[in-house]
């Protein structure tokens, strides 16, 4: 069975951000506005969008 699948985008800048928000967006693979990646659905990933989700735009279901 097929494992489910969010697209993660920046769309706005770090600049002002904190350094830890800064490691999440690191950590996901975002470095530069726009750029979009396809994570796994699980907690682990949900948990880091929640603490960067002024900063991102979340498509369930990719």
């Amino acid at each position: 069975m097929a494992q489910d699948k969010i697209r993660i985008t920046l769309r706005k800048s770090t600049s002002g951000s904190n350094v830890k928000q800064r490691k999440v967006l690191h950590g996901l693979g975002l470095r530069r506005i726009n750029q979009t990646v396809v994570k796994a659905d699980n907690a682990c990933i949900r948990g880091m969008v929640f603490k960067i989700k002024h900063l991102v735009e979340v498509e369930e279901g990719a």
